[in-house]
């Protein structure tokens, strides 16, 4: 298939899925040692509740335990704007070292977070970015374009590169899905001339709604080929819509989501595939350069980031995960987060 991004990651990516581990890449096996100042590192996500940002979570926690730092998670329960920036201004209060953050809103968020690097604390992004001047690194868990285009691709594949799909994304303003948008328009628009996007809507990262919309999507596009789903919330509740409309096999479902909350919709035909990356290991990098850039060892300017035994490229000021990976009925079951 061209261009799909099916090739695998790297051999430490592909070892960190396996097993019973969401973390463990080649950059924890060998584990940094503790050294200097013991940091306190706020991380932040879009909503703490989310199985996408638990296992996040779970690798940063474990960078934290290698390098003694503490790690502080904490934000809205669900996406919440408001409750981000409110958690940034706490953090300034009680003095962290450092902020690593996945914003809801890029504009927003960053009005605090430049306050809390006009106090001195360092920033990081992850996962969603800010505007550049509110942090330093964004942490990248794959290019923009490398994730639209596989999910592109995937889906012409899929409708035999004609026909009606649609797409479910988080908030409207989301805006790493607004940047991977971008990219699937200009694939669909340089490669798919007869695949034709009818709808995109938002399901705010609930699950409930998200399958409500695909639902809907359905009703109103009999003729709908296929649901891409770019929140990962949105992923399993569309699957399930698809399965209780009594349409699987006549709507493919892709998108990007967990393999564990995917695996019995994937084995079942429902979906397709989901296209991700080891979320651990986005965690335990985002720790790992937060620690790094209070401690001087990563620097602005920087065209390498080396942890443990891997290096990873630094690309202007994004540090790259890696490529996206596709989980499919073949090697779903690998994994473990």
């Amino acid at each position: 298939m061209k261009r799909i991004l099916v090739l695998l990651l790297t051999a430490g990516l592909v070892l960190s899925g396996c097993g019973k581990s969401d973390t463990g890449s080649s950059a924890t096996s060998t584990p940094v040692a503790a050294s200097g100042k013991k940091l306190t590192i706020g991380l932040l996500p879009k909503a703490k509740g989310n199985p996408y940002f638990v296992s996040v979570k779970n690798g940063a926690q474990k960078a934290a335990d290698e390098l003694g730092d503490t790690l502080i998670f904490d934000g809205p329960t669900n996406d919440d704007a408001a409750k981000q920036n409110e958690t940034v201004e706490n953090w300034i209060n009680s003095g962290v070292d450092v902020i690593a953050v996945a914003a809801e809103d890029e504009n927003s968020l960053s009005t605090p977070l430049r306050k809390a690097q006009a106090k001195g604390i360092k920033v990081v992004s992850f996962d969603a970015d800010v505007l550049p001047d509110a942090r330093t690194f964004f942490v990248n868990q794959a290019t923009p374009q490398g994730i639209g285009y596989a999910l592109m691709d995937k889906a012409a594949e899929l409708c035999g590169k004609e026909g009606e799909f649609a797409i479910i994304t988080a908030k409207l303003t989301a805006a790493n899905q607004n940047e991977w948008k971008k990219y699937i328009d200009e694939d669909l628009k340089k490669n798919y001339p007869k695949m034709i996007l009818v709808d995109f809507r938002p399901g705010d990262d609930d699950k409930a709604l998200s399958q409500t919309v695909a639902t809907e999507l359905m009703s109103a596009h009999p003729n709908l080929k296929l649901i891409m789903a770019i929140s990962s919330i949105a992923v399993p509740a569309a699957a399930e819509a698809v399965k209780q409309a009594g349409k699987v096999g006549k709507v493919n479902v892709i998108g990007l989501g967990l393999p564990n909350e995917n695996k019995q919709y994937v084995h079942d035909g429902v979906t397709n595939c989901v296209i991700l990356w080891n979320t651990g290991d986005l965690g335990y990098l985002t720790v790992q350069a937060a620690d790094a850039l209070v401690k001087g060892t990563l620097k602005p300017g920087d065209k390498s980031f080396k942890v443990g035994t891997t290096t990873y490229e630094i690309s202007g000021d994004n540090i790259l995960l890696g490529q996206p990976y596709t989980f499919e009925k073949s090697n779903i079951d690998k994994f473990d987060f």
